[in-house]
Formats: C-alpha cells, sequence, structure tokens
C-alpha cells in the first residue's frame, strides 16, 4: 500500500484496471442476484403454503457459472469478456446469434474505474481508499438493481451497514458513536416519512429498502451526513426523476426508485462531506 502511495504512477493504473475487473462483477451481481432472490423467495413461498413441488431449476449462480449470451445462451470466452474492450470489438452485439449486447455492460464497467480512481485520489491506497471502494462497490450495485427492479435487497443493504459500523469501530473514518447514530437516524428519519405519508394517504410511499439503505450511509457517513444526504437526494431526484417522466412521457403518478438517488447523495456525502458541509457554514455566515 505504501509502495502504491509513493509511486501513483503505478497505483492509477492499477486502480483503473481493478475498477474495469470490478465493474464486470458488479454487473453479473446486477442481473443474476434479484433472479436468483425470486427464486429463493418462490421455493420458501411453496414450502411455507405445502404446495406441490414443480420443477423450476435456480437460476445462474453470481460466482459459479460463466458468462453467457441472455438470448442464445452462448458461453463467453475469456476474449469475449474483457470489460470495454470486448464489448466495443464485438461492436454491442453477441458473437454467436448477433443480438445486442446491453450497454449497461461497457457503462457500468467504466463508472466503477472512474469511481475506484475517484476513491484512491481521496484517500490513498491504504484501508481508507479500500473501505471506499467496498463502499462505492455496494452502492453502484444497490443502484443497478433499483433501477432495474425497484429492489434494495437486504443481502445488500444490512452488510454495508454492519461494514460501516465494523470501520467506525476501528476509527477508520469516524468514531463509533456518530457512525452508530448516523445509521439510527438514517433509518427512522425516512420510515417516519414513511409513516406519515401512509397514514395521511393510505399508500406507501417509499420501500423499507429505502430505510435501510440510508442507515446503510449514516453508518459510514456519520449523524452530520444525514441531512445532507437527504437534501442532495431530494433534489437530485426532482430534477433527474423530472427529466426521465417528461422523457418518457409519463405522469408524476409514476413510481421511480429512490435508491440511486440516496447512492449518489451518500457517496458524495461521504467522499466531500467535510468540504460541503464547512462551504455552507461560511456561505450561511455561521464559520469562522
Amino acid at each position: 500500500m505504501a509502495f502504491l502511495d509513493q509511486h501513483p504512477e503505478l497505483g492509477y493504473p492499477a486502480a483503473a484496471a481493478l475498477g474495469l475487473m470490478l465493474g464486470s462483477f458488479l454487473n453479473v451481481v446486477i442481473l443474476r442476484l434479484p433472479r436468483r432472490l425470486e427464486w429463493e423467495w418462490k421455493r420458501d413461498a411453496r414450502e411455507v403454503l405445502e404446495a406441490p413441488e414443480i420443477y423450476d431449476p435456480p437460476p445462474p449462480g453470481i460466482v459459479v457459472e460463466r458468462s453467457h449470451c441472455l438470448h442464445c445462451g452462448h458461453q463467453l470466452s475469456w476474449y469475449e469478456n474483457i470489460p470495454v474492450f470486448s464489448w466495443l470489438a464485438l461492436r454491442g452485439k453477441c458473437r454467436s446469434c448477433k443480438a445486442p449486447i446491453s450497454i449497461q455492460y461497457p457503462l457500468v464497467e467504466l463508472l466503477t474505474m472512474l469511481l475506484v480512481l475517484a476513491c484512491v485520489w481521496n484517500f490513498g491506497f491504504g484501508w481508507q481508499g479500500f473501505g471506499a471502494i467496498v463502499l462505492t462497490c455496494f452502492l453502484i450495485t444497490l443502484s443497478g438493481i433499483d433501477l432495474r427492479t425497484q429492489l434494495l435487497p437486504d443481502q445488500l443493504t444490512l452488510p454495508l451497514m454492519w461494514l460501516g459500523l465494523i470501520a467506525a469501530a476501528d476509527n477508520l473514518y469516524m468514531p463509533a458513536k456518530p457512525a452508530l447514530l448516523g445509521a439510527i437516524a438514517g433509518y427512522v428519519s425516512l420510515w417516519s416519512v414513511w409513516w406519515v405519508f401512509k397514514q395521511l394517504t393510505g399508500k406507501e410511499g417509499m420501500g423499507h429498502g429505502d430505510f435501510k439503505l440510508l442507515a446503510a450511509l449514516g453508518a459510514w457517513c456519520g449523524l452530520m451526513g444525514i441531512l445532507p444526504i437527504i437534501l442532495l437526494s431530494a433534489v437530485a431526484g426532482a430534477i433527474i426523476g423530472s427529466i426521465w417522466l417528461a422523457s418518457q412521457g409519463r405522469d408524476r403518478a409514476t413510481p421511480i426508485p429512490f435508491g440511486p438517488y440516496l447512492a449518489i447523495a451518500g457517496w458524495i456525502v461521504f467522499m466531500w462531506g467535510d468540504q460541503l458541509i464547512g462551504a455552507y457554514m461560511r456561505y450561511a455566515g455561521l464559520g469562522a
């Protein structure tokens, strides 16, 4: 780690390569985890309801099964699975059946690479940088899944929260108390909004996964980060969501996932929260 800090000409290319590889794996998780969860939920429901067994083979696993074309099942060779470059070389089409390959693959890989570079640029190549990369990968995965399925799985949000609390136990980014209070405040704040909205309208304005994601972000960003995350996510959701609804010709009653906006805001506050709060304090005339 110290060697890479002293030789950034080697560290940054290594971080870029790591980001591309991680992005390739995150694509697999984004696409396969919801299908695995749905299969498990149906299996468990049949057991609880004592329904007859049916032939329902499990979908591909996340780690063991090789990548393949979703249209024809063609298993990808190693040279067809190089992040970004293979997609460009194949011109976005399967080599076997010529079906289009979603642009999600190179976009997630490039996004992961850029954010990993930002993490090591901001925190270095030590444990802080490693933790920032872990948080970033979780947030990208959760955002991708939420955009596709409007689901924020407990299998990701809860481990992310615990990892933030574990990092705080070692004072990696902050002491344990602000992290614990941040997790509590993150969950309670959005749960309260959900509860009041439900009492007034009889409808659920957001999913429970949003509470857990903000709790996880509170564990990483601390109590002082909760309000900036809520404000930034609300602004991002209003602007980006309105543009998306207008471009799709849909009205404001259309449900849109809130998780990606929480993830964007949480990542920004985690990376530059102190600077943002300090700038606001100076602008408001509250600082020195």
